[in-house]
């Protein structure tokens, strides 16, 4: 199973959603970095459920416990091993997904890809509860970046139509991804959430769902990291980005807009600024050019496709009788999965970059 990525800096996830834990290893982390708990514990919490109606009533705390590879606050240069206990599982929701699969749903594939010993409760393996581990990943290489004075942060662009104010590509700081991390839900501007709000209640209310767009960017990352070709930046983010559940798109920089852009508008001219460090007038690239970053924020979208889990009635194909019959799905879902979502995206960029980071300059120490 394709659970383990990465080239300097590994990490395997493990678990199902109704297992008894989940966990994530990494390998290849530094050794000597802080091992800040109250960071950690804080990005854990911003992915969490049931914190509010527009996410899934169940809760989990999702403690890591620490296995291996952190002693006397710092981390060893040993694997790193966290679990986190599943405690809210309500199996028997489950029961009848067998023989009639989900639409949206890895409940089908994964059953056929694995001759069906998988795990179908919750989604098992496949489940969008594994992006907790991939979380505490995400937070541990935070940390480190954070010795390099590189930020990785996101906000909400949009759920359903209603559009949050974009990151300034050239201009976006390590202050204001920072900032906000510490919001609730992450959105420039204010205005906008009220609407972002009212949209998900309107699907909640009507037993469905919708979804939306992440924009991330990281600061501070130097000029000449990556690879082109095959093993380009923007390769080495999307393959990670794209284990996400729910993520069905990615797009670097204006990205899709290239296709209404001219030559003259789409490239990014380059000059000298005050300190001797290339910059560029404009980031439509977002941050690389032929695979590798040339010193600019980078700068992506995840397009995050509306909860496949939905309380209105379906039609779906029943492996038993061979018929398409009524389906109705029973369980805690998210009406928008968005409003969860920036953590997560942000924590698979900060893994991607630090194994590039690692990949690029070695592990010295900080």
């Amino acid at each position: 199973m394709g659970s383990t990525w990465g080239t300097a800096l590994k990490i395997s996830i493990f678990g199902e959603s109704h297992g008894a834990g989940i966990g994530v290893v990494l390998d290849g982390f530094p050794a000597g970095i802080e091992y800040d708990e109250e960071f950690v514990l804080r990005e854990l919490e911003r992915r969490a459920p049931g914190r509010n109606k527009q996410s899934t009533a169940r809760k989990e705390a999702d403690y890591p416990r620490i296995l291996s590879g952190i002693y006397d606050g710092k981390t060893t240069g040993a694997p790193i091993c966290a679990m986190m206990q599943n405690t809210d599982t309500r199996s028997k929701d489950y029961s009848n997904l067998v023989k009639q699969p989900r639409p949206g749903h890895a409940d089908f594939t994964g059953m056929v890809r694995f001759h069906g010993f998988n795990d179908p409760r919750g989604g098992g393996h496949f489940s969008g509860r594994l992006t907790a581990p991939l979380v505490f990943a995400g937070a541990m290489c935070k940390l480190y970046l954070r010795t390099r004075d590189i930020t990785v942060g996101a906000h909400i662009q949009s759920i359903a139509q209603i559009q949050d104010t974009a990151f300034d590509d050239v201009a976006v700081t390590a202050e204001q991804l920072n900032s906000l991390r510490a919001q609730e839900y992450p959105i420039i501007n204010p205005r906008a959430l009220d609407a972002m709000l009212s949209a998900i209640e309107d699907a909640r209310m009507d037993c469905d769902s919708v979804g939306g767009v992440i924009e991330c960017a990281a600061v501070g990352l130097p000029a000449g990291l990556g690879s082109p070709m095959l093993d380009t930046v923007e390769a080495r983010l999307s393959s990670l980005l794209f284990s996400v559940p729910a993520v069905k798109g990615v797009e670097f920089g204006v990205g899709f807009g290239f296709a209404e852009y001219r030559g003259s508008h789409a490239n990014d001219p380059m000059y000298m600024d005050e300190n001797g460090t290339v910059c560029t007038e404009t980031n439509n690239n977002g941050g690389v050019l032929g695979g590798i970053t040339n010193g600019m924020p980078i700068l992506f979208r995840t397009v995050i496709k509306p909860t496949s889990s939905i309380s209105k009635r379906q039609h779906t194909l029943n492996l038993e009788t061979k018929k398409v019959e009524p389906l109705e799905i029973h369980g805690r879902h998210d009406p928008c999965i968005v409003t969860r979502a920036a953590p997560v995206i942000e924590a698979a960029a900060a893994v991607a970059l630090t194994d590039l980071y690692l990949e690029g300059f070695g592990y010295a120490q900080p």
